[in-house]
């Protein structure tokens, strides 16, 4: 690869653009989907901590679907 005497400026990821990239990659897994679609889409912003993405991904998860009605499985404190 051949650069055209052009500047190049190192970035790096921001701790936002990790964790939205984190996310992607695991909705991909739980989904059994191609992450790279996700990725692609991205739109990074830059700022003084490091790339953001403007466009992260969101997980919705529903915890009711987790717990049986049974009290067992209810997680529960003692004190």
């Amino acid at each position: 690869m051949r650069l055209n005497k052009q500047k190049i400026e190192i970035m790096k990821l921001s701790n936002q653009a990790l964790g939205a990239m984190m996310m992607a990659l695991q909705r991909a897994i739980l989904n059994q989907e191609d992450v790279t679609e996700c990725f692609r889409n991205f739109e990074f912003v830059t700022t003084e901590d490091g790339l953001w993405i403007k466009n992260p991904p969101t997980v919705k998860f529903d915890f009711a679907d987790n717990y049986d009605d049974d009290e067992e499985s209810v997680p529960t404190t003692t004190g």
